[in-house]
């Protein structure tokens, strides 16, 4: 059963409410937009090299499969354990909080559905703090 009446979570049903690949990378699009903006971004900003190309890639992709779409990221660049792969850099709480204060705003301008934001939110909050966690054991 669903944690909620939509299905997000379950098969592609996220990936799609999420518009798919053009829908993701329009939130990715607009994400680095906003961390390219907002003040309160800057910390994060510099941890990212300055053509942000690469790594706008692997958002998309990486989004794609974890919404539950295809597998680009590991099909390109093999796995990966998002929290590990952040461990070398200094995320605290102002970290992490800028990075969902970017990425809120982007889900904000999506044409998405208000459930569909208000999920897609909540679940990006489990790898930021997982994130957190593993830079605090390591640094």
């Amino acid at each position: 059963m669903p944690l909620n009446k939509q299905g997000y979570g379950v098969k592609s049903n996220s990936y799609q409410a999420a518009g798919e690949l053009a829908g993701i990378t329009r939130l990715v699009d607009s994400f680095y937009e906003n961390m390219n903006a907002f003040p309160e971004a800057k910390t994060i900003r510099q941890m990212h090299p300055e053509d942000l190309g690469e790594s706008r890639k692997k958002l998309t992709y990486f989004l794609s499969g974890w919404l539950g779409g295809p597998k680009l990221y590991s099909q390109h660049y093999g796995g990966v354990s998002i929290p590990n792969s952040h461990r070398h850099l200094l995320i605290g709480e102002i970290e992490g909080d800028a990075w969902l204060h970017c990425m809120e705003k982007a889900i904000a301008n999506q044409p998405y559905e208000e459930s569909f934001k208000t999920y897609l939110l909540a679940e990006l909050k489990v790898p930021v703090g997982r994130i957190k966690a593993v830079c605090a054991e390591y640094n």
